[in-house]
Order: C-alpha cells, then structure tokens, then sequence
C-alpha cells in the first residue's frame, strides 16, 4: 500500500508536534490532517503532475505539501503561523522544489510578486475562516491558475456548488462561477483530523473556464448587481437592488432600465437568475453607464 505522506498519522503528527513543542491554535483554526487515505484522494483528485506549479496555503507541518512534493510537483507553501516555519523547513529541507512564504495568505495574494512562480494549481487543506475568501482571490489574482482542489468546511463547499434557486445560492456563487466550475468533490469525515473539528469538511476541484466568462468591465459590474440582487435576499430583485444603489449613492431607476434591457422579470428573487442571466445584468449596466 503507498504511503503518501509519512506525517499522515495521528502517531506521526503527535510526534511532530512534541518534538518541536508545538500545540494547535484554535485562533487559526488548525486541524491537522492525520488520514493517509484522503491525502491519495486529494492527490488523485487535483491531478497533480511532475513539474506543475502548486501553491498550498496553510501547510500546518507539512502533510499535504509531502505528498505534492513526492508527486514531482514544484511547491510554493504559505503559512501564517510563524512558530512552524522552522519545523517546516527543518523537516522539509531534504525535500528539493519547495519554496515557504512567510505571510497571511490574503496578503501575500494582493502582492502576488511575493510569490516565486505563477501557480498552476491550488491545493490546500485550508484555513476554514478564510477559505472562501481565499479561492475567490486565487481565480481573481492569478491568470495563471487552471484548477483549485481544496478542503473546505462542508458549508462552504455547499455555497461554492449551489444552483439557482437553492438557499445557498448568493452573491459569492455568482462571483465564483464567473471564474470557475465544479468538476468533483468527496466528504471527509471529523476522525481525519488531529483535533478533530466541530464542522464538517469536503475536498471540492474547482477548474477555470476555458474562456473567460465576463471582460474586465463586465466582471465587476457582475459582482456589482450580484451584490445588490443579494442584499435584501427575500425582496423581489428590483427591491432589493434598489436599495443597494440608493444606498451606494446611485439611482433606483436605474435599476428599472437594468431588468428592462437584461429581460429580466423585477418581481423575481435574484436568487432565482442564472449565471447567464448574471451577466445579461452586467453587460446592460455597463452598456447604460458608459
């Protein structure tokens, strides 16, 4: 049976921990993954190949970036918590094409020149307080990357896939699917982790769309009317627009000329609208200020 990852064990990581005098952190919520067995689910379902480009974000000790490294990949690794940067690179300096990032994910993602490559791919067992935030910015700041495989509370995965017309469909789903689709994903259950956490997890792949789905303009007036579709979620969408641009200083009625040249029914829920019609929204606004 292959081992992907020697840390993957509740005995190794408990051992790891002792020698370098480390205990988890519930302010970063760290759950260190000790199955074996989801580390090769991971891997075989991100695809990962000999020379791609991963960035992982919050390596913890290392389990996960073992088993990318061990796959030829080329790793560059972000991680927070700076009292495990020296086990890190102690435990990992026999481990040839990995890079560590001292930093707060979210701000090293805004100065992307802190990176030593344009990532590939993202595949992370990620912090789940930002985890969301953290996948949007990736698909939004890196041209680059093609897919992101990451482990997300259950929660967020459901918001990442929901359909129109379901309860988690909202603003981020819109935003997301600008960028990207789902393409698979598998539960994984609490006794994965060291300590187990009090959620659920689910390791979803998300993969770019071969063409981008909205031009510069039209992406953030897509995030723009998706936002305003969203604030007052259970109004019809011309109320709940409405009251978003009036209270971003612009004119209701331009809401009503919006859904008029989009073709869109006012006494809808936004939660209702597709992708598509998204987009339909966006294109008018952007045609109608400019």
């Amino acid at each position: 049976m292959t081992l992907h990852s020697r840390l993957a064990t509740p005995s190794a990581t408990r051992s790891y921990l002792a020698q370098w005098g480390l205990h988890t952190k519930k302010s970063l919520g760290q759950h260190f993954l000790v199955d074996d067995g989801v580390v090769g689910k991971i891997l075989r379902l991100a695809d990962v190949r000999a020379n791609e480009r991963v960035l992982e974000v919050g390596p913890g000790i290392g389990t996960l970036t073992l088993a990318l490294l061990s796959q030829g990949a080329e790793v560059c690794a972000v991680e927070k918590d700076e009292s495990l940067l020296v086990p890190l690179r102690e435990s990992l300096k026999d481990q040839a094409g990995l890079t560590l990032v001292s930093g707060d994910a979210l701000a090293v993602l805004s100065d992307a020149a802190r990176l030593p490559f344009m990532p590939h791919k993202l595949v992370a067992n990620l912090p789940y307080a930002v985890a969301a935030t953290v996948v949007l910015d990736c698909f939004e700041r890196l041209d680059g990357l093609a897919s992101a495989t990451v482990m997300v509370q259950r929660e967020v995965a459901e918001r990442m896939t929901a359909q129109p017309g379901s309860k988690d469909f909202g603003a981020y789903t819109v935003k997301l699917g600008l960028h990207a689709r789902h393409v698979g994903s598998f539960g994984v259950a609490r006794t994965s982790f060291l300590p187990p956490p009090r959620v659920n997890s689910t390791v979803i792949r998300l993969e770019r769309h071969d063409k981008t789905r909205s031009g510069a303009g039209e992406l953030q007036a897509a995030y723009l009317v998706a936002e305003a579709a969203f604030a007052q979620r259970r109004k019809t969408i011309r109320n709940s627009m409405a009251g978003y641009f009036m209270s971003h200083n612009m004119s209701s009625t331009l809401v009503d000329q919006l859904l008029e040249e989009a073709g869109i029914d006012p006494v809808i829920r936004g939660e209702t609208l597709s992708l598509d019609e998204f987009q339909a929204l966006a294109a008018a606004f952007v045609r109608l200020k400019t």
